[in-house]
């Protein structure tokens, strides 16, 4: 089993699924990760957590899957120094097909970086932390 570098984080347990082109592209480059699902809005304190005990479980990058409003990477990034990349997920409730998670987490205030890839796109976050790992 190869050292888990890399932090997967959902905001749901239904956006796993749409989460495993991430999942997989990390398992194909041999990069161990780990999986969590814990919400900005319903558990902000364990996501808190999850993010200023990263670097001690010797995580170097994390990936954050949110839909809607997308708190999740901005929410994350405020608790770490380590890289935090987010993906936009679609929603069944959302209004505006996505667009609405892309500029959430887009738009983050300055001094909060968060890196994003296109709407549904976790095979790119995976692409992105293997480049960052490999800097």
């Amino acid at each position: 089993m190869p050292e888990t570098k890399v932090g997967i984080l959902v905001g749901s347990e239904s956006d796993r699924e749409r989460m495993q082109g991430c999942t997989a592209a990390l398992e194909e480059a041999g990069i161990g990760y780990e999986f969590e699902v814990r919400s900005a809005h319903r558990t902000p304190d364990s996501v808190a957590e999850y993010a200023r005990t990263a670097r001690e479980r010797g995580l170097r990058v994390l990936i954050c899957g949110a839909g809607l409003a997308a708190a999740l990477p901005g929410a994350v990034a405020a608790h770490t120094d380590l890289p935090v990349i987010g993906v936009p997920l679609r929603s069944s409730l959302s209004v505006l097909d996505g667009l609405d998670a892309l500029l959430s987490i887009a738009q983050m205030p300055p001094g909060v970086p968060v890196a994003t890839v296109g709407v549904d796109n976790a095979k790119n976050a995976a692409a992105l932390a293997i480049r960052i790992l490999g800097a």
